[in-house]
């Protein structure tokens, strides 16, 4: 199973910006994050698992162009996510 309700749930609380917050840029950036890890994971063992590695390619795009989103509305905030996440760049 890709993403728990407790991981989920996780994610949320610690990416949040108050209390309500479900669907900010940063949590979405983390969701994404951590089912990127994941399938990259079941790619070490499933190398021809082709269908799946183009939801890889999806889920990476999105979270590229909302880091860019991101990184056009306060950069700080930017270079804080992807240092928390560990993401390159």
């Amino acid at each position: 199973m890709a993403l728990t309700k407790d991981r989920k749930t996780n994610l949320i609380e610690e990416y949040r910006h108050h209390e309500a917050d479900t669907g900010s840029p940063e949590v979405q950036v983390a969701i994404l994050s951590e089912r990127i890890t994941y399938l990259t994971e079941h790619f070490k063992t499933h190398a021809k698992d082709h269908h799946s590695r183009r939801g890889l390619l999806m889920l990476v795009g999105q979270r590229r162009r909302l880091l860019d989103y991101v990184k056009a509305k306060n950069l700080d905030r930017y270079a804080q996510l992807i240092k928390r996440l560990g993401i390159r760049k």
